[in-house]
């Protein structure tokens, strides 16, 4: 783990938690911070499983098969995802040298906003190969929409298939086309649970999935929990090589009419990173919303020269 701020120690923490890890490390810029999270993180360990947790440097990464990368300047107040990328994108550029100098096997999973802009850039940075990069793009979004959507419909969250795609920020999409509780059409579920004016209320929902970040920072000046959760989530997939399928941050190739550009879509994630990226059917409106977060990507990335 690269990175020891909030989302850093709070996925470390969460990892910690899942006990399917035999060993972590903590890197910082300040040394002591990874050593006091290790500490403290470590001490849980009688509640979970046996396991090695320390601070180190970029030697002790040599044989690691995930990296994660959460250092990064923080989202403020009234500042979009968007606004961070400059800053990160140097840091990133100190980072990734250092850590292919040592390993160039790793899987790289890269949390820093904005998410999608700064795994485009580790890619470009690293020149691995675009399977072996990937964001943790909208899987926080996509597990928001389906916490907000049963909380809604009154069912279970995880009985509730829907996804977020395209940009890890404002102008990504909720695909309501392949919705489905269960396998009950989404608009069918919502009329047998007597909901009316669904149509609103999905608008509603899809707009609080949006902007949860900003009402979150606005709150209590960052965001950690949910992000922590999802990051533990996708490292066991890696680690246990699930293949499950999940709204990463990948390099689309041609795919969706998007070509050199990290965009977050439904993609089969195993121990060899994004194995199969998946092109799921999309509506005209929902085919002209990715475009329109395609655009707003691409004008970032043509702006960075890398």
């Amino acid at each position: 783990m690269i990175g020891c701020g909030f989302v850093g120690s709070s996925s470390a923490f969460a990892m910690m938690r899942s006990g399917v890890f035999s060993e972590l490390v903590l890197l910082d810029v300040n040394r002591g911070k990874a050593e006091g999270e290790a500490m403290d993180i470590a001490h849980g360990l009688p509640f979970s499983r046996p396991m090695r947790i320390y601070a180190g440097d970029y030697s002790d990464l040599a044989d690691c098969a995930l990296i994660v990368i959460s250092a990064g300047a923080n989202q403020k107040p009234g500042e979009t995802r968007l606004d961070l990328v400059k800053k990160n994108v140097a840091i990133l550029g100190s980072i990734i040298p250092q850590i292919t100098a040592v390993n160039r096997e790793a899987i790289l999973l890269i949390v820093s906003n904005p998410v999608d802009i700064l795994t485009w850039a580790a890619q470009k940075i690293s020149g691995l190969p675009p399977q072996q990069v990937i964001g943790s793009g909208t899987v926080l979004d996509t597990a928001r929409l389906k916490y907000l959507l049963g909380e809604h419909l009154r069912v279970d969250s995880r009985s509730v298939h829907a996804v977020i795609i395209g940009e890890h920020g404002d102008s990504e999409l909720a695909v309501w086309s392949g919705a489905n509780v269960s396998g009950v059409d989404l608009d069918h579920f919502c009329e047998l649970q007597e909901i009316t004016d669904y149509d609103k209320v999905l608008e509603l929902i899809y707009k609080n999935v949006r902007d949860s970040a900003y009402e979150i920072i606005d709150r209590k000046g960052a965001t950690y929990y949910g992000i922590a959760a999802s990051v533990a989530r996708i490292a066991q997939c890696i680690v246990r090589d699930e293949h499950s399928v999940m709204p990463v941050s990948v390099n689309l190739q041609g795919l969706y009419g998007v070509d050199d550009l990290c965009m977050s879509v439904p993609a089969v994630v195993g121990r060899d990173g994004a194995e199969k990226v998946l092109e799921i059917e999309l509506s005209q409106e929902e085919q002209a919303a990715f475009r329109k977060s395609a655009q707003t990507l691409k004008e970032v990335a043509e702006s960075l020269n890398l």
